[in-house]
């Protein structure tokens, strides 16, 4: 591959595979929600989101929100190039391999990367943080790629991203993801220590709002994006419902009612 040609998309392969991401997401969560009322309007601007890295499941629920909240933008990816050498079918759905820690590396990063960003209907997705940590830590300092990109690209809107995965009622885990307020490089001569210094706020800021969501458990701002398919009763609700009809009265086999009313408008 040239370094400015752009990385491989093949519609048909990402069609297959977030179908397939679906039903695994169906399986292992009860809900999935985004909140995006500080989203704005991005329009046709070059857009980059930029979420921290709670989990394995991140690629996935990214690729989820994509196609959910951003239907008419393909998802690019930088990857580490080791991930991508052992799972080469990434390659094929706009994965690109991101060589850590070289100079060439970086390089090439950001002559795809603004490949992707200068053609219309894309978009790109990455974990500045550059390694796994708790929604709650704030200690990773931000990898500089994204800041130095978006010093060189004209219009660019940076989207954070904050996403936690919990339990509360159920006994599947909940994903929750909050976008915050984009920044934006329109008219703005940022250098790229500003840039890193306003996006790790930001980002932080929306990570911060997020978790006082989920300590207060409130619902109000999601929207169900995907919701768990029913499944068969435990030995617990086997028990409950056989009690609830011995004395003729309805039962709610679901534990919790805080998504209950939005699972049942997306369903």
């Amino acid at each position: 591959m040239r370094p400015t040609s752009l990385p491989i998309y093949r519609p048909w392969l990402v069609r297959g595979f977030l179908r397939y991401s679906r039903g695994m997401i169906r399986r292992k969560f009860h809900t999935v929600a985004v909140d995006r009322s500080r989203l704005g309007e991005i329009g046709d601007r070059p857009l980059i989101v930029a979420a921290n890295h709670p989990s394995w499941w991140d690629p996935l629920i990214a690729a989820l929100l994509c196609e959910k909240v951003f239907p008419d933008r393909k998802m690019y990816a930088p990857i580490d190039a080791n991930a991508l050498a052992k799972y080469r079918i990434l390659g094929q759905m706009g994965f690109y391999g991101l060589e850590l820690h070289s100079r060439t590396g970086a390089e090439q990063f950001l002559t795809i990367s603004k490949a992707i960003l200068a053609t219309p209907g894309t978009s790109i997705w990455l974990t500045p943080e550059g390694r796994f940590s708790d929604p709650r830590d704030r200690s990773a300092e931000m990898m500089p790629g994204l800041a130095h990109l978006a010093s060189k690209v004209p219009g660019l809107m940076v989207v954070p991203l904050a996403l936690e995965y919990l339990f509360w009622e159920e006994p599947q885990p909940e994903v929750l993801g909050r976008f915050g307020s984009p920044l934006s490089s329109e008219g703005a001569s940022w250098s790229k220590e500003e840039w890193n210094r306003r996006f790790t706020d930001s980002l932080r800021q929306t990570q911060d709002q997020l978790a006082d969501q989920v300590i207060r458990r409130d619902t109000s701002p999601f929207e169900v994006l995907l919701s768990a398919r029913e499944k068969s009763q435990s030995w617990y609700d086997f028990f409950r419902s056989w009690n609830a009809r011995l004395r003729g009265k309805p039962i709610e086999l679901r534990h919790g009612d805080k998504f209950t009313q939005k699972r049942d408008q997306h369903s």
